[in-house]
């Protein structure tokens, strides 16, 4: 089971950067779980740098350059530089900043070229009666990797975060059978855009208000790889359970 711990800008002191990393390398020693932390940028490489643990990192999000007179931006090189394994893409609040189907698809291939796992983010905004909302689904997909090579493909983890499920408590997110749909949907079009048996492989995660009081029934009756976790990540009592629960 994967854990993304995505602390968005939550964390701004270092010393409590530092408090929940430590939290998390003792969190990793859970049976099953690997965590992966997404800090901010200026302490990925803090933390990284003597990292000697089973815990990993993500960027929480790449540059579409590749460096060059970009001032503010970090490309996906940087990133690797510093200690990151993985980077998330197409996160729904860098898409609502602008980054079109194109750039995430952009940023995906840059990550991949300099090394990085993409945790590529898909997720419709809302519900339809009509599942119109599955072909925004197979849009983001396709429009991401149908450029990348089938070995790269293969290496893309995919996080589905419906926008109107983030936010809620645990009694107002998905439901259990719901994502379990969504989860087989997402490795059906995998299994399209992926050659031979590999999208057997392909792993997808959830994001979107896993809490502890909900996680194990998500968990337990989907076959989700793993969670994208946003505020409860930074918060040291609700982290522990999360892991507790799943592990």
């Amino acid at each position: 089971m994967l854990i993304v711990a995505n602390w968005k800008a939550y964390i701004e002191d270092l010393a409590k950067a530092k408090k929940l990393f430590a939290l998390g390398k003792r969190l990793s020693s859970a049976a099953g779980i690997s965590i992966v932390l997404a800090p901010p940028a200026p302490f990925l490489g803090i933390l990284a740098a003597k990292n000697k643990s089973a815990v990993t990192f993500a960027a929480q999000d790449v540059s579409r350059t590749t460096g060059g007179a970009n001032t503010g931006e970090v490309p996906a090189q940087a990133y690797a530089a510093v200690g990151a394994t993985y980077a998330i893409v197409g996160h729904s609040e860098r898409r609502a900043t602008g980054d079109t189907d194109a750039i995430v698809a952009e940023k995906l291939a840059h990550a991949l070229v300099n090394g990085l796992t993409p945790i590529l983010c898909v997720g419709e905004r809302e519900r339809d009666g009509e599942g119109r909302y599955l072909a925004v689904i197979r849009e983001e997909l396709t429009v991401a990797i149908e450029s990348l090579t089938p070995k790269e493909r293969a290496k893309v983890i995919i996080a589905y975060e419906p926008l109107w499920a983030i936010g809620k408590t645990a009694d107002a997110a998905i439901e259990p059978d719901d994502l379990g749909e969504m989860v087989l949907y997402i490795r059906k079009v995998l299994a399209e855009l992926l050659p031979g048996k590999s999208s057997r492989g392909a792993l997808v995660l959830y994001g979107g208000s896993a809490e502890p009081d909900n996680i194990r029934a998500l968990a337990a009756s989907t076959s989700v790889d793993g969670f994208l976790i946003g505020h409860a990540s930074v918060d040291p009592h609700s982290f522990s359970l999360l892991v507790k629960n799943l592990s």
